[in-house]
């Protein structure tokens, strides 16, 4: 190891890992809702539905659970890296901690230096452009400089990791099979701006499909889930209407989603896909499978570390 990678001559960086963040038990349900609402409560049938989201799952999410392990092995992948160099912590977007508060308190530490990431590999001006925004924000009055890490959709550990699930799930699915590579849906108002969140995703399909292979173009596609309830139009195509559509036109026999823009167990995943789309599979004639989500995974967490190194120096 260089004296440079040490904690004495480079100064202790702070690690601002960023996510959504999600109610830890039932009773903090209404108030996160409250809060992705813009501070607007929910209406007793809102919040009712939402709850009962959560209890088909088992209570809540196993997300919050799922962040502090990744946040965990990036330290512990960052200090085999320089040992000491640096303090991570989580800062959440709807949820405790929050960004701000991570910021303060990696500043009072004597942090004058973050580097932001967040558990979101696609990047979008409506996504990972705001967690950044708002850890610069925050870390400004301070004198804190926060460099952040705006993508990374191809990481290829991270590839590989999608290689192997994809692989693995073909495996127990009909030969005319379909992949489908999926992500949160975006107001349609934002692409039209311009923003590169299609791109993102189809670049991570591509990179994945080139490396199972999937050798035919109608064996793969991307799509869009999960959008809000809103009356503005929304990314699609979204999964349901893409399963409705394999089914119409008889063009597949099984679907396998690879749920790719979440890194994590969550409501959109054991919701929304493994009970709500696979329900809709299954009830038009498709065998159904989805990859999992990579969680923890020592590989990915490792790569990630290493471009929060690279980012710091």
């Amino acid at each position: 190891m260089s004296r440079s990678d040490t904690d004495t001559d480079a100064g202790r960086i702070g690690v601002l890992i960023m996510a959504y963040g999600t109610p830890r038990h039932p009773g903090e349900i209404e108030a996160y809702y409250t809060d992705i609402r813009r501070g607007n409560p929910p209406s007793p049938e809102q919040l009712a539905d939402l709850t009962a989201r959560y209890s088909a799952i088992g209570g809540t999410s196993p997300l919050a659970a799922r962040t502090d392990d990744q946040r965990a092995a990036i330290q512990e992948a960052l200090d085999e890296l320089a040992p000491g160099r640096y303090r991570t912590v989580l800062g959440l977007k709807h949820a405790d901690p929050k960004i701000e508060d991570a910021v303060n308190a990696l500043g009072a530490e004597g942090c004058t230096r973050i580097v932001g990431l967040v558990l979101a590999p696609h990047f979008s001006s409506m996504s990972v452009g705001q967690y950044l925004a708002r850890a610069r924000a925050a870390g400004e009055p301070l004198g804190i400089d926060v460099v952040g890490i705006e993508s990374w959709a191809t990481e290829p550990p991270y590839i590989d990791f999608l290689v192997e699930q994809v692989t693995s799930g073909l495996a127990r699915l009909p030969d005319a099979t379909t992949v489908l590579f999926t992500a949160h849906s975006l107001p349609q108002r934002v692409v039209d701006g311009g923003d590169p969140y299609p791109d993102e995703l189809q670049s991570t399909a591509k990179a994945v499909a080139d490396g199972v292979p999937l050798t035919s173009a109608s064996s793969w596609m991307t799509a869009w889930q999960s959008a809000g309830r809103t009356p503005e139009p929304w990314l699609g195509p979204d999964v349901l209407e893409v399963i409705d559509d394999l089914a119409d036109a008889h063009a597949a026999e099984g679907l396998l989603v690879c749920a790719c823009g979440f890194v994590s167990d969550h409501l959109e995943v054991l919701y929304d896909l493994d009970i709500e789309a696979r329900k809709r599979a299954e009830g038009r004639g498709l065998s159904f499978a989805r990859t999992e989500c990579l969680n923890d995974n020592p590989a990915v967490m490792s790569a990630l570390a290493a471009r929060i190194h690279a980012a710091a120096r």
